[in-house]
């Protein structure tokens, strides 16, 4: 298992390209299912569970790992996964990094890794219905066949067990700014509903109009569609937070796109992402977007759209 997993960091050159890894594994059931290698730290055989009596019904307990005690998450019980598993073994964990917190995802049997595009990876089905776990899916060849695999909505998994406050702390709203904030509109492009609902929740009590895009293709064609109407952009839309991962056009992308497009070059764009490290700050200075902010902190996604529309009111003054 280390073998499988020692060359991640090597990985991180995909990011920016377009391109990601995927870890896909079983959950007693006919489905493959999978997770962006990126967001993986480690995969370990079955640990030593210490049970927590009184917790969240998804998680089976907590393990020490690397001198610190992260939870596990029973991943199928946590997407509501149906179906006879009398055959299923939970042998085997994943541990990820999501918004700045590590956990453990207890899960079946290891497949494989698989190289593959965004440009790959599609939204889940319309009848898949609204209450899916699933951030997207793929296909992957098989021998002659291609099989259907099903990424996973962390995101959505983990606020159904942490709670996420979207109240905004009273010293982090500037009353001068913000009164010019009532009617401006922001675009947030994000996969997951849960990630859009956490920024929608945020902003819409300051009076911001939130539009929203399922991932970066969409974003840049309606950025363009604009563009091509003879609008600016700017008029259009105070700034633009996208996340970092997305089907069929990631954020770096789409960062990228926005800024070789004179008409639309100078728009402010703050990456929203659960993605950490020095690699993504290096790559957010790669790309052209103005901020790099981790999910989730609401006060902080206040902060920088203020500090946006104290530069739009100072250059308006000028």
């Amino acid at each position: 298992m280390s073998k499988l997993m020692s060359s991640i960091d090597q990985r991180t050159k995909l990011v920016g390209e377009n391109r990601l890894e995927i870890l896909m594994f079983k959950l007693g059931s006919r489905h493959t299912f999978a997770l962006n290698v990126f967001k993986v730290r480690e995969v370990l055989t079955m640990p030593t569970l210490n049970k927590m009596p009184g917790s969240h019904s998804h998680l089976t307990g907590v393990i020490n790992y690397r001198g610190k005690s992260i939870p596990i998450i029973d991943l199928r019980r946590a997407i509501q996964l149906r179906g006879n598993a009398d055959n299923y073994e939970a042998n085997n964990v994943i541990i990820t990094e999501y918004n700045r917190s590590v956990q453990g995802f207890l899960i079946g049997q290891i497949m494989n890794i698989v190289n593959t595009s965004w440009s790959d990876i599609q939204p889940p089905p319309s009848t898949a219905g609204k209450n899916h776990y699933l951030t997207a899916i793929t296909h992957v060849k098989n021998g002659d066949e291609h099989e259907l695999v099903e990424i996973i909505d962390v995101e959505k998994v983990l606020a159904e067990i942490i709670h996420y406050d979207t109240t905004i702390s009273e010293d982090v709203l500037d009353e001068s700014i913000s009164e010019h904030l009532v009617g401006k509109k922001i675009l947030v492009v994000d996969d997951s509903a849960t990630a859009r609902w956490q920024i929608r929740e945020t902003v819409t009590p300051l009076g911001i109009e939130v539009i929203e895009e399922k991932n970066g293709l969409n974003a840049l064609k309606r950025l363009k569609a604009w563009a091509d109407e003879g609008k600016n952009v700017n008029d259009e839309i105070l700034m633009m937070f996208t996340d970092a991962e997305m089907p069929e056009m990631d954020g770096y992308r789409l960062t990228a796109e926005v800024r070789e497009d004179e008409r639309m070059s100078s728009l402010y764009i703050a990456l929203n992402t659960s993605l950490s490290g020095s690699f993504n700050e290096a790559m957010v200075k790669k790309v052209g977007c103005d901020r790099l902010i981790s999910k989730f902190q609401p006060d902080l996604l206040v902060e920088v759209i203020q500090e946006r529309m104290q530069e739009a009111l100072s250059k308006q003054s000028n």
